[in-house]
């Protein structure tokens, strides 16, 4: 059962260029905002960025463990019981 436990580098991998894309977001969204308005500008577009990240994190996160349930449950070396041999 061990084994059926997902890793934060597994996860990391399987978020790609996500984290690059939320911190674009945020860039962008600090960037416009005007002068004095840094917050009001900015915090909606910040959250909703937030928001979609936190989603597919976690959409990522079960489809890897999942993943690798089945693949294990499936696999042909988890079945490891010996054939009658009749001699």
């Amino acid at each position: 059962m061990e084994d059926k436990k997902i890793t934060p580098q597994e996860l990391k991998a399987a978020l790609n260029g996500d984290i690059d894309h939320l911190v674009e977001q945020v860039a962008a969204a600090m960037n416009s905002a005007q002068p004095g308005r840094i917050i009001n500008d900015s915090e909606e577009p910040v959250r909703d960025a937030s928001a979609d990240f936190r989603q597919r994190l976690y959409q990522k996160a079960i489809d890897l463990l999942q993943d690798k349930r089945l693949q294990e449950d499936f696999s042909p070396s988890a079945d490891r019981t010996e054939p009658d041999v009749e001699e």
